[in-house]
């Protein structure tokens, strides 16, 4: 990303009421499910690629030794207040080398800024380089483009007289391109005065399955599709 979208920038500090840690239990479960399924060791050890806020971390750690990897400054920080026992560093999931493997390597839905199949196929070799042999790789988009629908989402908590709302709403994908932009609103409250608004769009990468499989393919892994309760398609890799 060029640009960071004004949530982990200018707003990054206000991440725990835009999505609060106790949303993601049933998430990391599910997750750490698929990962137990899929692998062929015991996972001990687990690198967490776009890690953001630690929202799934803060769940997973009590299983996992886990370190984190992320590219914004302001999330890290955030991160570090909620899991100060885990690692922190700073990178980009396409360029990062830390020279060392992990049992598992996890991509949420940062993996959706890459936006084309060059960035998303680095994401998927990096994943692949620090993972052991015997291994696994779980990445998590939002949505491929044979199940992509516009959609419109809201949220937000409050913690007292501070507070923010936000709106999601997803633009129609463009099917000549491999990305699609969805705006957001945000509504922040901090009792001072009146709310302030501030507007931020994201671009998401979009592919179709063939090319995460081929990408996975690529990269040394042996992919699996696996749907979630969510009706995401997860996309698993063994590194044999």
């Amino acid at each position: 990303m060029s640009t960071m979208p004004k949530m982990y920038t200018e707003i990054a500090d206000w991440w725990p009421l835009l999505s609060d840690p106790a949303d993601y239990r049933e998430e990391a479960a599910f997750f750490l499910g698929v990962l137990e399924r899929f692998s062929t060791q015991p996972i001990r050890t687990l690198l967490e690629l776009g890690s953001g806020g630690g929202n799934n971390a803060s769940h997973l750690k009590a299983e996992i030794e886990l370190t984190l990897v992320d590219l914004s400054p302001g999330m890290l920080t955030v991160s570090r207040k909620l899991n100060p026992e885990c690692e922190h560093l700073s990178g980009d999931m396409r360029t990062v080398r830390l020279q060392r493997e992990f049992d598992a390597v996890f991509i949420h839905d940062a993996i959706m800024y890459m936006l084309t199949r060059e960035d998303l196929r680095r994401a998927i070799d990096t994943a692949y380089l620090h993972c052991r042999t015997g291994g696994i790789a779980l990445f998590v988009p939002d949505q491929v483009r044979e199940t992509f629908q516009s959609r419109f989402h809201s949220g937000g908590h409050d913690d007292g007289m501070r507070g923010i709302r936000y709106l999601q709403w997803d633009l129609p994908a463009d099917p000549t391109v491999t990305h699609t932009d969805t705006d957001f609103v945000y509504l922040i409250r901090d009792g001072s005065g009146e709310p302030r608004v501030i507007t931020d769009r994201h671009r998401f990468g979009l592919f179709p399955r063939a090319d995460w499989m081929e990408a996975l393919s690529a990269a040394g892994f042996e992919p699996s599709v696996v749907p979630d309760v969510f009706g995401r398609e997860l996309f698993v890799g063994v590194k044999s």
